[in-house]
C-alpha cells in the first residue's frame, strides 16, 4: 500500500489581485491628470484687465529662438535681425541674469545659421544657451 508522506511545508500564496488593481488605478490617475493638464493649457479664456499689473516680462520667461531653413531668426512669431536679437537678449539678461534661452534650428538649415544665434546669445550674457533637438523614432 502506498502512503503519502505528510508535507510539513506550507506554501504561502501571494494574491496578485490587489497589486494589479493598484497599478491600474495609478495608470488611470496619471492618464486623466495628464489629459486635464493639456486641456487646461489649451483653454481659450479672456483674462480680466487690471490697472496695477501687466503681462510677465519677456525677460522672466524662457526665450525660444527659432532658426528657419532659410536662416531667418524668429522669436515669439516675429522675424528679427541679428542686431534685434542681440538687443532683446541683452535686455532680458539685464532684468534676469539667469535668463534661459532655447535655440531651435531647422534640420535643413546650415549649421552656421544656428552657430550665429548661439554666438549672439553667448555674447549677450547667456551662460548656457540650450540647443533643442528631438529623438528620432
Amino acid at each position: 500500500m502506498l502512503i503519502k508522506a505528510r508535507s510539513t511545508r506550507t506554501d504561502i500564496g501571494l494574491d496578485m489581485t490587489p497589486i494589479i488593481d493598484t497599478v491600474f488605478n495609478l495608470l488611470i490617475f496619471f492618464l486623466v491628470a495628464g489629459s486635464l493638464q493639456q486641456i487646461e493649457r489649451e483653454m481659450k479664456i479672456a483674462l480680466p484687465v487690471a490697472s496695477s499689473s501687466g503681462p510677465i516680462s519677456a525677460a522672466l520667461r524662457e526665450l525660444i529662438v527659432n532658426v528657419t531653413a532659410e536662416g531667418e531668426i524668429i522669436v515669439g512669431g516675429r522675424t528679427l535681425a541679428a542686431d534685434d536679437l542681440r538687443t532683446m537678449v541683452k535686455e532680458a539678461v539685464a532684468v534676469n541674469p539667469q535668463q534661459k534661452v532655447t535655440v531651435r534650428g531647422d534640420r535643413s538649415t546650415a549649421y552656421s545659421n544656428v552657430v550665429r544665434v548661439l554666438d549672439i546669445c553667448k555674447g549677450s550674457g547667456i551662460q548656457e544657451p540650450y540647443l533643442d533637438t528631438v529623438l528620432e523614432p
